[in-house]
């Protein structure tokens, strides 16, 4: 679960980290008042979207005005951004951040995640703030810090040591290396005990009177974890989530809504992506990322089809299971059952693979609804694909039914 910047920046500041004084408002009157009160050198009006690029697109306006700040955010509320993170179809602005400037020195970048290889949290650092995080890896790979932090032990200030060492704080400005490591404790104790999956400063500013302030933040959370936390549930804005992607949430399906016309019912996470891919080489597109667990229930099918039949996009659905611990004969009684109770609407494929999988394509085939059946992966990709009208020749990278 993603939250809003100005969001984050409340938990920032509960735990400890400064931030610029602002708040949340989603009228001109509001932000009429809220100038007043600020009285600010500076105002800085920032779109509030769950998307980075804000400031490219147009959605962060900035003046020393304070008459000019109610008129910007008439420009902004409802709005529509394109960004690089929205797609084309962008996202509606429905409420903004009106905060004070700062006075910058040096920008930087900083952030907390688990890292894929230990499992341990990491520290992620380096002198280009401001910039996405992404081109910075893939142009200047040099600039990227880490800094592994022993889940066992926590954070010690040797480890914010390293790493404003390695910024070059000593060089920079050595009055904010103390402070820089108190902070980046406290930024290690919000992601610990909030169950963060990731905390991001970007920019973190070190300010002309030798403050460090978080300028820009993003925070988000391990789904799985929500019911820990009834103060970052009250965080969610729907507005700014995918209905169907909360409906799967709701069903403990996984679930992401992509662009493509054919809907994928899978297990297995692994197994989705290749479905995923089989389907582009078919010549086709998926219309999402959809794994139902290793049970592939009735009830767990039904679910998914649901889902399925109310994107519009999806022309025709793909089911592709494999039966290892659940036998695939009672996986095809979870399909025939949930296809029966779902009125399905659009072609359908069903790939079964595994223990029992013969016996498992045999009832589906002898259900009397109407689907097709097969057992290669290819195979079982041109069909769906010819049955919504496009068929590519098979690819020699595509052999074999895996």
């Amino acid at each position: 679960m993603n939250v809003h910047e100005f969001q984050a920046k409340s938990l920032f500041a509960q735990f400890g980290v400064s931030v610029p004084k602002g708040k949340e408002v989603k009228t001109p009157l509001q932000a009429e008042k809220w100038a007043r009160e600020l009285n600010s050198p500076v105002f800085v009006v920032k779109a509030q979207i769950h998307a980075g690029g804000r400031g490219k697109a147009g959605g962060v306006k900035i003046t020393k005005n304070q008459a000019d700040v109610p008129g910007l955010v008439k420009e902004l509320i409802g709005k529509t951004l394109v960004t690089h993170q929205t797609g084309p179809k962008g996202r509606k602005v429905r409420r903004l951040l009106i905060e004070e400037g700062a006075g910058i020195a040096k920008e930087l970048y900083l952030s907390l995640l688990v890292d894929r290889d230990t499992g341990w949290p990491v520290v992620i650092a380096s002198t280009e703030g401001g910039m996405e995080i992404e081109e910075v890896a893939a142009h200047t790979p040099e600039k990227i810090i880490k800094e592994l932090i022993d889940p066992a032990v926590g954070f010690q200030s040797y480890n914010g040591h390293n790493v404003a060492f390695a910024l070059g704080l000593n060089t920079i400005e050595p009055a904010v290396i103390n402070p820089f490591v108190q902070m980046l404790g406290n930024l290690y104790k919000l992601f610990m005990d909030k169950n963060a999956a990731m905390v991001e400063i970007n920019p973190l500013v070190i300010t002309t009177d030798k403050k460090l302030i978080a300028l820009d933040g993003k925070v988000s959370f391990d789904d799985n974890s929500l019911y820990k936390h009834p103060d970052v549930q009250a965080m969610r804005d729907l507005n700014e989530e995918e209905p169907l992607e909360i409906e799967a949430t709701a069903s403990n399906l996984n679930y992401v809504k992509l662009d493509g016309n054919i809907g994928c019912m899978v297990n297995g996470a692994g197994l989705a992506m290749a479905t995923m891919d089989v389907i582009k080489l078919a010549g086709s597109e998926p219309a999402n990322f959809l794994d139902v667990g290793g049970g592939a229930t009735k009830e767990t099918v039904a679910a998914g089809f649901r889902i399925l039949l109310k994107d519009k996009n999806v022309k025709g659905i793909f089911i592709n299971i494999f039966g290892g611990i659940v036998r695939c004969e009672r996986i095809a009684h979870g399909v025939i059952e949930a296809a029966k109770e779902v009125k399905i609407t659009v072609p359908l494929v069903v790939r079964l693979q595994g223990t029992n999988a013969k016996d498992g394509r045999k009832l589906l085939k002898d259900s009397g609804l109407k689907l097709e059946v097969a057992d290669d992966l290819w195979e079982a990709a041109q069909k769906i694909v010819g049955m919504t009208g496009k068929k590519r020749s098979k690819p020699a990278a595509a052999a074999g039914g895996h």
